[in-house]
């Protein structure tokens, strides 16, 4: 029975996506014709509902899981790897109509960051992304878009580190490579 409600939660969410139903009107939508998100029986009580592995994330990041969380967390969370900034994040929250402040997306993104959910990378000190891959990896910022792009693993070698001050220690190098298109080469 857990499963079946689960279903229902991650059909009426896939709505929300999808911009054909407002935050606040969620708990209205029929469910007649809506399919399950999966086609193999539940482990156990709700393994592998969307909704349910979201919560479960927040919580084991002590975080309370909150209608706004979900609904960002949804947002991050649920499109694979991906650099957004606290603007870009709120205009996909107001798309999908969910009733949520400037200000509620930055301070939630700053407690994922806290909780270790997202990794904050700061370029050239005015503009702030948050990546929900956070292992260890390099960007290419595109300087026409300025959008941030992983770089594969092992294409970057960083040595020659200086030794971190005394009481202190290298908590990380974030390597940004800024590319762009150069004239004359489309294609290329």
């Amino acid at each position: 029975m857990g499963g079946a409600i689960c279903y229902k939660i991650a059909s009426k969410t896939a709505a929300l996506r999808s911009g054909t139903v407002a935050w606040e009107s969620w708990w209205k939508v029929p469910d007649v014709g809506l399919q399950p998100l999966r086609t193999r029986a539940p482990r156990s009580g709700m393994d592998g509902c969307p909704v349910h592995t979201l919560r479960d994330k927040l919580q084991r990041a002590k975080l309370r899981p909150t209608r706004q969380r979900i609904a960002l967390g949804w947002l991050l969370f649920g499109k694979g790897d991906r650099h957004v900034t606290a603007e870009t994040l709120y205009e996909e929250a107001i798309a999908i109509k969910t009733p949520i402040s400037l200000a509620t997306v930055y301070n939630t993104l700053h407690q994922f960051t806290d909780a270790g959910l997202l990794k904050e990378i700061a370029v050239d000190g005015s503009r702030t992304y948050f990546d929900t891959n956070i292992s260890p990896h390099h960007h290419f910022l595109i300087e026409e878009t300025n959008a941030l792009v992983d770089i594969p693993d092992g294409l970057v070698t960083v040595s020659g580190l200086p030794k971190a001050p005394e009481g202190a220690e290298i908590a990380g190098v974030d390597v940004i490579v800024r590319i762009r298109r150069v004239a004359g080469r489309k294609g290329e």
